[in-house]
């Protein structure tokens, strides 16, 4: 059962859900790996790893948008998060992708952000979105790029330093 009130979107590999407390545990190890969530801001303990995973749910409850889990179709499993993310000290929202061990280099970030994206952009109203990524995370730079973001600028994140924002096309020049 969800823990939130989002929606659930498909694309012909992934269903993309709110987050359940199943989903818990796949979370928790993903930010508590050094390597995997340098680019994200990984935690060095469970603790503050499961206190992100509440901050998700909750950030779903104060803005009606937030990470959604991605689950893989064929196996029923926590492929990553996507979905559209803007705690307090973000510039602007943003589309944000994760991709799990063992799911990478499948597609999986493209196809859940593009979908989060179109959702922001549909359902939710919005004009504009960013991705903010942090340097030399150059598998997000080129996802991003992919996705037809271009970079803007640099500016200083407060949790993450200094970060680079790639600005999205709108909506319009999607279609």
């Amino acid at each position: 059962m969800s823990l939130t009130n989002a929606p659930v979107l498909e694309t012909d590999r992934l269903i993309l859900r709110g987050p359940e407390k199943a989903d818990a545990e796949a979370v928790i190890t993903f930010l508590m790996d050094e390597t995997r969530a340098a680019g994200f801001g990984g935690y060095t303990n469970r603790s503050d790893s499961w206190r992100w995973f509440a901050l998700n749910v909750g950030h779903w409850h104060w803005h009606g948008y937030g990470y959604f889990t991605i689950e893989d179709k064929a196996t029923g499993k926590p492929a990553g998060i996507s979905g559209i993310w803007n705690p307090d000290g973000w510039p602007e929202p943003e589309v944000g992708w994760v991709v799990f061990d063992g799911f990478e280099g499948k597609g999986i970030a493209y196809e859940a952000a593009s979908r989060a994206r179109q959702w922001a952009y549909e359902d939710l109203g919005f004009t504009t979105l960013t991705s903010n990524i942090v340097p030399g995370n150059t598998r997000s730079i080129r996802l991003a790029e992919r996705m037809g973001a271009v970079y803007e600028r640099t500016y200083d994140n407060p949790n993450m330093g200094e970060d680079l924002l790639y600005r999205h096309p709108g909506p319009e020049a999607l279609v």
